[in-house]
């Protein structure tokens, strides 16, 4: 992997929020202000971090969801053009792409508090999110983290 450059470490991540309803499952996502799109929380690693402490960083920074919480680190990755994340080749002309790691968080109310960088943000249903959301990546962890919720709540009702 690349080194950080200028504090920024070469990875992403992705954090889901969820909480269980008499309804169901349901996934927060943010709608970006710089792009007007839907996805999970993201950002980037910070120099020294592991992508779990930008996990909960992120989370903290972006929703408000700080303390000690479970996070669900997820087998879904992506990789993501540098370019699109910092506006350059930030790691020096060879990182073209780096990792994206993605993790759940259960969220104990449905008020979060918006960080500047959105406009909004919403509760969504699993088929509803995934309409919503404009990245593979955010779909794909969707998927996984929606997945894995139900295996462990059937799991423990059995």
């Amino acid at each position: 992997m690349a080194e950080a450059v200028q504090g920024r470490a070469a990875f992403q991540v992705l954090v889901l929020p969820y909480r269980q309803t008499e309804a169901g499952l349901l996934y927060a996502l943010f709608r970006r202000l710089d792009g007007a799109y839907w996805q999970g929380v993201a950002g980037g690693g910070e120099a020294g971090e592991t992508p779990l402490q930008a996990a909960r960083r992120e989370a903290a920074e972006e929703a408000c969801l700080a303390g000690a919480r479970e996070f669900i680190s997820l087998d879904s990755r992506a990789t993501v053009p540098a370019l699109h994340v910092t506006g350059g080749f930030t790691w020096g002309p060879d990182v073209l792409v780096i990792p994206e790691y993605a993790f759940g968080v259960r969220a104990d109310s449905k008020e979060l508090v918006l960080s500047s960088e959105h406009t909004e943000y919403g509760w969504f249903s699993l088929d509803s999110a995934m309409s919503a959301v404009r990245w593979d990546s955010n779909r794909t962890a969707l998927w996984e983290l929606d997945h894995r919720l139900r295996r462990s709540s059937a799991a423990r009702e059995s």
